[in-house]
C-alpha cells in the first residue's frame, strides 16, 4: 500500500482530534490558573493542530489528491510557529521577540506554494518527511530552551519533548526511506495519522506540565507559609519587646521563668538607685531617657547570646547564659562605671547609682536563681546606703 494514497483511518483521525482537545484544554487550564505565556501558547498550537487534523483527514480521503494539502500544510505550519513562539517566551508572563514571531507568520504564502510544488512533483512523503523532521527540530527546540531547574515534573515534561523529538525523527527517516524504495509496505501507513504510542507520549507530556504547575503552586505555597510564619514570629518577637527601652518586657521573662527546662546561666538584677528621685526633679520626660539610654547600654554589654528584660519601672533583668557568676560581675560593674558619666541632654552630667545581685542557676529553676539575685541586689543596695550613712556621719 503506497502511503501517499492511503484509505482514511477514522480511528486514527478520531484520536487526533480528541487528543488536540484534550491538550488544547490541559494548556488552556494551566495557562489561566499561571499566566504562563510559554502555556497560553501550547493551547493556541493545539487548538491549530485540531485544525489542521481535520484538513489533513480531508487530504487522506481524496483518493491522493493534493487540493486539501494547502490549508493542512498552513495550519501545521502555523503550529509550528507556535511552538517556536513558546521556547523563546519561556515561563514569563509576557512575550518576548514577537516581532520575529511575526516574521515567521509572514513566511505563510511562501511555505504554501512550496508546498503546492512539492506535491505537483514529488509524492507526499517528501512532505511528511520535512514535516515530521521540522517537528523534531522543534520539540528539541522547547527541550534546549527550558533548562530552569525544577521537580520531577519539570523533569518528566522535558524528558517527554525530548523522547517525542526522537519519535519524529524516526518519521522522518521512515518516510525517507519509503521515498527512496519507491514503494511502500502497509506498515508504514500509520505514519499519516496521530499513531498509539505518539498520543501516549503527548498525554504524558501534557500531564506532567499539570505537575509541573501543581509543584509550583506547592513552592509557591510553601513560601507563602515561611513568609506567614516570618511574620508571626517578628509579630510575636515585638509583643515581646519593651516600647520604651527596646529589650524584652515581663511578659517575655514570665514565659522564660515557667519554662520547664533547667537554663544554665547566671541571672543577674538590677536597677537604679535615686531613679525616683531624678523623675521627681527632672520629670518623667528626662526619666523614659534614662531608662532608654540604660536599655542601650545593657544590650550594648552583653552577648548576641544573653537576653535583657526589662522586669519593670527601673528594674532590670539579664541572662547570661553559659557564663560564670564573677564575669557577670565585672559586666554588671562596666555598666554601673559608665552610668556615672551619664550626660543628659540639656541638663548636662546625671551620674545613676546603679546596684545589682547576681546568682548562678546551677540546675536549678529560673525562678529560684532569679529570687537569689533580686535579694542580693537589695542586700547590695542596703548595704551602699549603710556604707553612704556611714560616710556622712564621719564629714
Amino acid at each position: 500500500m503506497d502511503p501517499s494514497n492511503p484509505v482514511a483511518d477514522f480511528n486514527a483521525f478520531f484520536i487526533q482530534e480528541i487528543g488536540a482537545v484534550l491538550f488544547g484544554i490541559v494548556f488552556f487550564f494551566l495557562w489561566r490558573q499561571s499566566r504562563a505565556i510559554y502555556f497560553g501558547l501550547w493551547a493556541a498550537a493545539w487548538g491549530l493542530r485540531g485544525v489542521a487534523a481535520i484538513f489533513g483527514y480531508q487530504l487522506l480521503a481524496d483518493s491522493g489528491g493534493v487540493g486539501w494539502l494547502a490549508p493542512y500544510a498552513t495550519f501545521d505550519f502555523a503550529f509550528a510557529i507556535v511552538l517556536i513562539a513558546a521556547a523563546r517566551a519561556g515561563f514569563g508572563t509576557g512575550l518576548r521577540e514577537w516581532r520575529a514571531i511575526l516574521r515567521l507568520v509572514a513566511l505563510l504564502p511562501v511555505f504554501v506554494v512550496l508546498i503546492y510544488g512539492v506535491a505537483m512533483y514529488s509524492r507526499l512523503q517528501a512532505y511528511h518527511s520535512s514535516h515530521a523532521l521540522l517537528m523534531g527540530f522543534i520539540y528539541l527546540y522547547n527541550f534546549i530552551q527550558l533548562r530552569r531547574q525544577g521537580g520531577m515534573g519539570f523533569r518528566i515534561f522535558r524528558l517527554s519533548l525530548v523522547v517525542l523529538s526522537a519519535a519524529f525523527f524516526e518519521h522522518a527517516f521512515v518516510f525517507l526511506w519509503v521515498y527512496n524504495r519507491g514503494d511502500a509496505p502497509t506498515w508504514a501507513r500509520y505514519l499519516h495519522h496521530e499513531s498509539y504510542y505518539d498520543f501516549a507520549l503527548h498525554c504524558v507530556m501534557a500531564f506532567s506540565a499539570m505537575a509541573m504547575w501543581s509543584e509550583t503552586q506547592m513552592d509557591r505555597l510553601r513560601g507563602l507559609v515561611a513568609e506567614v510564619e516570618d511574620l508571626r514570629r517578628e509579630s510575636s518577637h515585638r509583643s515581646d519587646l519593651d516600647a520604651l527601652t527596646g529589650l524584652l518586657n515581663q511578659a517575655a521573662l514570665s514565659r522564660r521563668v515557667e519554662q520547664p527546662d533547667a537554663l544554665d546561666c547566671v541571672v543577674a538584677v538590677c536597677d537604679m538607685d535615686n531613679f525616683r528621685e531624678i523623675n521627681n526633679r527632672y520629670g518623667h520626660l528626662v526619666g523614659d531617657e534614662i531608662l532608654r539610654n540604660v536599655g542601650s547600654l545593657l544590650q550594648r554589654s552583653i552577648r548576641h547570646e544573653d537576653e535583657a528584660y526589662r522586669w519593670g519601672g527601673d528594674e532590670f533583668v539579664v541572662l547570661f547564659l553559659h557564663q560564670t557568676a564573677d564575669v557577670a560581675g565585672r559586666r554588671m560593674g562596666d555598666v554601673e562605671h559608665r552610668l556615672k558619666d551619664f550626660q543628659v541632654r540639656g541638663f548636662g552630667a546625671l551620674p545613676i547609682s546603679f546596684s545589682w545581685g547576681v546568682a548562678e542557676t546551677n540546675g536549678r529553676p529560673l525562678r529560684q536563681a532569679l529570687d537569689e539575685a533580686d535579694h542580693s541586689m537589695y542586700a547590695f543596695k542596703r548595704a551602699r546606703a549603710e556604707l553612704n550613712g556611714e560616710h556622712q556621719r564621719t564629714h
